[in-house]
């Protein structure tokens, strides 16, 4: 569903525009153009599809322009306008003629607001919407710590841009850190991304659904599930969480970690092994990632998020906050934002395999009752602050201040 605006809510520079239009009688609409490196499946690049459809539930005209993905298809249908270009290189040597085959794209189109979403595209684009006079916006998603000065000089890039937006407070506190001399905080605008609160819906999703995932992940028809969905990458905590499991010592539990089976076969075999080492290879399962994400966090009775480095956001809270699982990750970066400790999960102290374990049995041992407050708290908690339908209000927000001082 896209986000509707009452008529006491359009700013007053659309009045005017409005009025201008219909005395000249033609026809235009503010023109938003995203560029991010690819459109596979990710948190970045659902962002952008969200976003794309708010910019044409508002009568704007969305334009994405990227080097091309799976999710093209469903840009294209839902009227968004998709450009190919490689936007994800990082060989400057091939900048400049993507920046001119940019700007035919960008003066074709009519382009008023630039938002890049990365550091390449950055890089490419900030110079070309700047030289065209057109607003720039630049959402930071990584965890954007310079490791040397040539790595501070590429990152600082994207603060070029006239608007820029961290997906949480700890992307925000870093760029402050590291940044601040560039971009004073007050500057900054923390946009927290945002969920689907109606795809993850327990009552949405049904019974076939459930069986359905269940059987394809091979889990046990009785005990308990702890789940990790997760990229097979180290930093995730697949071996903390192996360890911090095997320490329960219950027999009841099994762990799944999900999407960790799209890992090379060393990955995947490393975990095994460790498995083994501690006892818990019968009561692991390593799979592939799930394209029906809502009926797979049903089936956990608690969900792990154990990065060994801070998230920048954490998409993994939220969605199955949305779904009223408990949460229990470490205490540190946008976990710390999201998951509310002691109310809708909880959070050990990082690196610790005891008290992830002692976290782990906590939320495992909720009885009945507190496990239906849980949800019931967990899922308010989302909608409130969370629901991609603030994300993207607050986004248009950004947009809006942009266009009305070009108005000006």
């Amino acid at each position: 569903m896209g986000i509707q605006f009452t008529s006491n809510f359009v700013p007053i520079y659309l009045r005017i525009i409005k009025k201008f239009m219909s005395e000249h009688h033609t026809i235009t609409r503010p023109v938003i153009v995203q560029i991010l490196p690819a459109l596979n499946r990710g948190g970045v690049e659902r962002g952008t599809v969200e976003i794309a459809r708010a910019i044409i539930d508002r009568g704007y005209k969305a334009v994405v322009v990227s080097n091309g993905g799976l999710f093209e298809t469903q840009l294209v249908r839902l009227g968004v306008t998709v450009h190919r270009l490689p936007v994800h290189s990082k060989n400057p040597f091939r900048w400049p003629l993507i920046r001119s085959r940019l700007a035919t794209i960008l003066q074709s189109e009519g382009a008023d607001i630039v938002h890049v979403r990365s550091r390449a595209p950055a890089w490419i684009a900030l110079p070309v919407a700047t030289r065209l006079s057109m607003a720039t916006v630049a959402t930071i998603h990584s965890k954007f710590v310079p490791q040397n000065a040539i790595k501070h000089i590429y990152n600082r890039k994207m603060l070029k841009a006239d608007s820029v937006i961290a997906i949480s407070d700890f992307i925000k506190s870093i760029i402050v850190k590291h940044y601040g001399q560039h971009r004073p905080a007050d500057s900054v605008t923390v946009i927290h991304r945002g969920v689907d609160t109606a795809i993850f819906d327990p009552s949405s999703v049904t019974q076939h659904r459930i069986i359905r995932e269940a059987e394809r992940l091979n889990l046990p028809e009785e005990g308990f599930v702890i789940m990790l969905p997760a990229r097979p990458t180290s930093w995730k905590g697949h071996e903390v969480l192996i360890k911090a499991v095997a320490a329960l010592n219950r027999p009841d539990v099994t762990l799944l970690l999900l999407g960790a089976g799209d890992g090379a076969p060393r990955f995947v075999a490393g975990l095994e092994q460790l498995a083994r080492k501690t006892g818990l290879d019968g009561r692991l399962r390593i799979a592939a990632g799930s394209d029906d994400m809502p009926s797979a966090l049903m089936l956990a009775d608690v969900i792990a998020m154990p990065s060994t480095v801070p998230e920048p956001f954490g998409r993994v809270a939220v969605e199955a906050g949305a779904m009223g699982r408990p949460i229990v990750a470490f205490n540190h970066g946008g976990a710390v934002e999201s998951v509310l400790n002691g109310q809708t999960g909880w959070l050990a102290e990082p690196g610790d395999i005891s008290d992830l374990s002692r976290a782990l049995g906590t939320a495992l041992d909720l009885s009945k009752e507190k496990r239906a407050e849980l949800a019931k708290t967990s899922r308010a908690h989302i909608i409130k602050s969370f629901s991609k339908e603030k994300m993207c209000q607050k986004t248009l927000e950004i947009y809006d201040g942009l266009l009305q001082n070009r108005a000006r």
